[in-house]
């Protein structure tokens, strides 16, 4: 094919802080597995690197990051405007925003209108939501209004320049089509993955532990996640179940509102903050020390996060949200909406049927291996890319 005269060019200069995104686990298992059949280089920035770093990319791939001092967001988008100057490339390259922020985006616009016949893959995972409604889907009291705004003005500039001048523009699931239907021959749907080889291991590596936590949470504690209402949430099962124990993998902007909602519950011994953790030997033994994983998302275009636990055999309760069709066709029970109290009667079921969380747990575990190989979804995208 080949298709060692391929260099792609992967743009991620948004990736930012200790966490891990979608869009950043989307571009480092793709530069993963990429990287054996072309050559891979990475702009990006210092903490960017130490992401890469800490999820053991092959020293095969070639990590430029850049320091960009005090008032960083606007100095990455000034420094992409110059990369996007400064890169020279060849008619076959591919450059790969990893995200449509701007300090990404631009560089793979300029790039192409400097290079006509590159390919731009720009990527677009989650549509902003309109303003006036915020992050929520369905009745939510807090929904975030503001953060909803500067993310939509955000978005609105780059995706024109996404819909008219990139050669592929990859999206996360089948609904976000309805945001390009102009462009809907450019769309390359991403759905997430997980490692499946590596979690295979773990999972003989820690089968004969104790299951200490009834439930995981692992995602960002931002306003689309869900995180303040899981308190509400675990507080109503601990109402049924006093010992149950919640453990929590993440951190974010809304820690001190969950800090704050556990002690006006009074949940000191019943939830667990963890942090951020990357794949290893803490994060996996706490999915295979948990009996199910909670996605209590409210705003959601995907849903990476839930698919690593439920590949240990952990059933999963989430909102029954648009984007959960295609990415959880089996293996969640879905709620109503908002619902408090029918996400927690789900919890509850799972924890009291045993029957039930058996057969549950059977599906969430074969939808993830069956179907969600991140040696697959690279496999198939980058087949379409090329």
């Amino acid at each position: 094919m080949g298709l060692a005269k391929n260099k792609i060019i992967i743009i991620a200069l948004g990736a930012a802080g200790e966490g891990i995104s979608g869009g950043d686990r989307i571009f480092i298992e793709f530069t993963r597995r990429w990287s054996e059949k072309c050559k891979v280089k990475i702009y990006t920035s210092q903490s960017g690197k130490r992401m890469c770093e800490a999820l053991n990319l092959p020293p095969r791939v070639i990590v430029h990051d850049f320091n960009f001092g005090f008032i960083e967001y606007l100095s990455k988008i000034l420094f992409s405007i110059y990369l996007g100057w400064k890169l020279k490339l060849e008619n076959n390259d591919i450059v790969y925003s990893a995200s449509e922020f701007w300090m990404d985006s631009l560089p793979g616009f300029i790039l192409k209108l400097r290079f006509p016949k590159i390919k731009w893959v720009a990527s677009w995972y989650q549509t902003a939501p309109n303003p006036l409604v915020g992050f929520a889907e369905g009745k939510r009291q807090e929904r975030y209004r503001w953060k909803a705004l500067l993310y939509w003005l955000a978005q609105l500039p780059i995706k024109p320049l996404i819909s008219y001048f990139s050669d592929f523009i990859l999206i996360n699931n089948e609904n976000e089509k309805r945001h390009f239907k102009k462009f809907e021959k450019k769309l390359v749907v991403v759905l997430g993955a997980v490692d499946t080889d590596l979690i295979a291991k773990y999972i003989k590596k820690f089968s004969k532990l104790p299951k200490i936590y009834e439930a995981v949470f692992q995602g960002r504690f931002h306003p689309q996640k869900g995180v303040v209402e899981l308190i509400k949430i675990w507080k109503q099962v601990v109402d049924k179940i006093p010992e149950a124990k919640l453990v929590m993998i993440g951190d974010g902007p809304l820690m001190e509102n969950v800090k704050l909602q556990i002690t006006n519950y009074k949940l000191q011994n019943n939830v667990e903050l963890k942090g951020y953790m990357f794949d290893g030997d803490e994060k996996f033994k706490i999915f295979a020390q948990s009996k199910i994983v909670v996605h209590p998302a409210l705003f959601d275009s995907g849903g990476m996060a839930s698919a690593e636990a439920m590949a240990f055999g952990l059933p999963c309760v989430g909102f029954d949200l648009p984007a959960y069709v295609d990415y959880y066709p089996t293996g969640m029970l879905k709620s109503e909406v908002n619902n408090i109290s029918d996400f927690s009667k789900h919890i509850l079921s799972l924890l009291n049927n045993k029957k039930l969380h058996v057969k549950m747990a059977k599906s969430a575990q074969r939808l993830v291996f069956s179907s969600m190989s991140w040696d697959n979804r690279a496999d198939e995208v980058l087949r379409k890319l090329l």
